[in-house]
Order: structure tokens, then C-alpha cells, then sequence
């Protein structure tokens, strides 16, 4: 019945390793901007967000343009996508 699935291999490959090492700065700033998002969530219940959880976000958001222009620049633009 399953006789059109791709083997499974044990671990990943050497190229699939690396190309996850380069994104990393990205994928860590996109954590940083889930995490900003989540505590202004919160903030909800506790009266709103303050002005240091908005400042939060802008610079998590700000990461991530950086981690992505860095990314686009050292491997081009059609990987980065």
C-alpha cells in the first residue's frame, strides 16, 4: 500500500546540516518575533501592552530584516526564499 514513500533515512545529511546552520540567525529572530507577539497576547489581560513590550516586538522585527538581508547576501537571493 505505501509502496510510493521515499525510504527514511536515520539523520539528516551534511548539506541538509549546513544549509540549517546558515538559516539559524534567521529562524532564532522569527522565534524572537513569535515570542514579542505572544507577550503583547498577554499583555491583553493585564491591562494592555506597555510601551517597552511595542519596543520589544519593533526590534524582534527588526532582527529578522537583518538576519534576512545577511542571509540573501551570503548565500544569493533564491536560496534565502
Amino acid at each position: 500500500m505505501r509502496k510510493h514513500l521515499a525510504p527514511i533515512t536515520a539523520e539528516p545529511a551534511a548539506e541538509d546540516l549546513a544549509a540549517i546552520e546558515a538559516e539559524w540567525p534567521l529562524i532564532a529572530a522569527e522565534l524572537d518575533v513569535l515570542d514579542a507577539e505572544i507577550t503583547l497576547l498577554y499583555a491583553e489581560d493585564h491591562g494592555g501592552p506597555t510601551a517597552l513590550d511595542w519596543r520589544r516586538l519593533r526590534r524582534a522585527e527588526s532582527r529578522v530584516i537583518r538576519a534576512a538581508a545577511d542571509l540573501t547576501t551570503r548565500t544569493g537571493p533564491r536560496r534565502a526564499a
